[in-house]
């Protein structure tokens, strides 16, 4: 390879380098304007939640046993279990739910979105308990 050959092969690759530093500096502008879309987004629940709980009426008794949820079913189940940690197919047993896979797999799925609310807490895997 003669002198002329390098410095041709070194050109292409300064362009092919030039080239693909400028696609990640797209890339890096387009995650740069999401995460900060996302942040404000996330602000925005966080604010949200914090209006709606200090609305939300403290010290009355959850409703009588006539549940129209599955939802308010575990929440009021918890409420009156609060020290106590269920598996999610416990808790189908407590209920009287059916106790097939498929909707065990929903409860599960509730139990995690409960946990990430803030209402109940993970002491083991796959257990659940109130937070305290």
């Amino acid at each position: 390879m003669n002198i002329i050959e390098l410095l041709a092969e070194l050109q292409t690759q300064h362009d092919e380098t030039t080239t693909r530093a400028g696609e990640l500096r797209d890339q890096i502008d387009h995650l740069t304007t999401a995460l900060a879309e996302t942040e404000t987004r996330l602000a925005d629940l966080t604010t949200t939640r914090k209006v709606i709980a200090e609305l939300a009426p403290t010290g009355i008794d959850p409703e009588p046993a006539e549940q129209s949820t599955a939802y308010q079913a575990i929440v009021n189940a918890f409420n009156e279990h609060p020290d106590q940690a269920f598996r999610a197919r416990d808790l189908h047993e407590l209920l009287g739910m059916p106790n097939n896979e498929a909707s065990v797999n929903i409860t599960r799925s509730r139990l995690g979105r409960l946990t990430r609310q803030g209402f109940l807490t993970q002491p083991g895997r796959g257990r659940y308990q109130k937070l305290l």
